[in-house]
């Protein structure tokens, strides 16, 4: 009997260059570390733990009933497009026309599509860093070149023109921009945005598109108020404006985003990729979302959450200050902490310990990535290091990103086992002994 073996598939190259989401990609860890009788705190996912608010859900089963389970139209229900046109046109102050709307699965498509419209091989983007990390993701895996923008936490991990202005090029086709951010929870002020709309006026190309991924909208603290580039003069048709529902109605889970393009050139464009991936949205979950839009229930869910999240960010922000060797700014938006943790890495030896590492150990990891895995395996905490945020320039920059969308009593606990492995050299260097070759 002749036994077949299969030869190992091959892979396009371009298929090793695409990054991912660690927050997705350390699920498997923790539950391993669950199934061994562990209760790990998980401050690691950007999703609210609030539940959908029961209008919008009671909309969802509606509409199922009425039969809205079938292929809709691939740009997105006409009903939909136009209530996100009026309520982001009304709270930029321009005017947007349901044709320059494209409805997508959440908010995350489109950023990757941009890239396949606007960019050919060779074309730089620029982008934030840290920042989410699918915008450096997209860029090698499609021939473009990665630019990225360093902000720092002197400056509320926000930028203008002395961040921007050095990095543009005629080679420069989109820039990216994340107000509220992920990960550190920076808001942009107006006067911020107008310096960044005057460097992009005066000195990029006259194509070049700015990406502007406003999905934190609406989760802001001490009196904040979001701002669009897209509102400052002469940027509106430059900008591309996106935003959903998976964060303003704690809905993750309801996969409804939209991008509203300069053009409805554009917006064709964007529906086309629409058809060849993805073929359309389910309709009953565009109606729920139409419903969330419009609903005068909604606000007061909205600002509950906030609120909530505002008084959880002070109690956490306060307890990490609180360990020696940790800054923790105290973001305005958004419901991550990004707190510097360079003094425990000091303390407990991680950066002398990634030193000792081989060198490709050291390429795909940095100091907060083994204190990260120290804070995930022994004190069963689940955060994200600094290089999960844009691998680019990471080196000598030591954070974590906590997310607060947890409940509190659960936040408490979790600082609380900050500070033991913070304290915790020996525990550490056992650690890193076990896990390391």
């Amino acid at each position: 009997m002749q036994i077949s073996t299969l030869a190992a598939p091959h892979f396009a190259r371009r298929v090793s260059l695409l990054g991912s989401e660690n927050a997705f990609k350390i699920a498997p860890l923790i539950r391993e570390i669950e199934q061994r009788g562990e209760r790990v705190i998980k401050c690691h996912v950007g999703e609210p733990d609030f539940p959908l608010p029961g209008h919008i859900a009671h909309e969802v089963k509606r509409q199922i009933d009425l039969g809205m389970t079938h292929y809709g139209d691939p740009q997105g229900l006409e009903s939909l497009r136009a209530t996100v046109a009026r309520d982001v046109g009304a709270s930029r102050g321009i005017k947007i026309t349901p044709d320059r709307v494209v409805i997508f699965p959440g908010a995350k498509p489109p950023i990757g599509m941009a890239q396949h419209i606007y960019c050919d091989p060779g074309d730089e983007v620029i982008y934030p860093s840290p920042g989410f990390p699918i915008y450096e993701s997209f860029t090698r895996y499609l021939g473009a070149v990665p630019v990225p923008m360093h902000l720092h936490h002197e400056n509320g991990f926000t930028c203008g023109a002395a961040e921007l202005a050095p990095l543009i090029s005629e080679r420069t086709r989109l820039i990216y921009l994340n107000f509220p951010s992920n990960p550190t929870g920076g808001v942009a002020t107006r006067e911020q945005l107008e310096e960044l709309a005057d460097v992009i006026l005066r000195r990029a190309p006259d194509d070049v598109r700015v990406y502007s991924d406003e999905v934190y909208e609406r989760i802001l603290f001490d009196g904040a108020q979001h701002h669009s580039i897209a509102s400052i003069p002469g940027m509106e048709e430059r900008t591309i404006i996106v935003s959903g529902v998976s964060k303003t109605y704690a809905w993750t889970g309801g996969r409804v985003g939209w991008a509203i393009l300069p053009t409805v050139e554009e917006a064709q464009a964007f529906l086309n990729l629409n058809i060849n991936y993805l073929s359309c949205v389910s309709g009953y979950n565009q109606l729920g979302a139409k419903l969330a839009i419009e609903s005068p229930e909604s606000e007061p869910e909205i600002q509950a959450m906030v609120a909530e999240f505002q008084r959880r960010r002070d109690v956490v922000v306060e307890r990490l200050n609180s360990i020696p060797g940790v800054t923790c700014p105290t973001p305005k938006g958004a419901f991550y902490l990004f707190p510097d943790i360079a003094g425990v890495c000091d303390r407990v030896g991680a950066v002398e310990a990634w030193n000792r590492l081989p060198r490709s150990a050291r390429e795909a990891s940095s100091p907060s990535t083994l204190f990260q895995r120290f804070l995930l395996f022994v004190h069963h905490v689940a955060t994200l290091d600094r290089r999960s945020f844009g691998a680019i320039g990471h080196e000598g920059k030591h954070y974590l990103r906590i997310s607060i969308a947890t409940g509190l009593e659960d936040l408490m606990e979790a600082t609380f086992r900050i500070a033991l492995a913070a304290d915790d050299p020996e525990g550490f260097r056992n650690f890193v002994e076990r896990k390391t070759p």
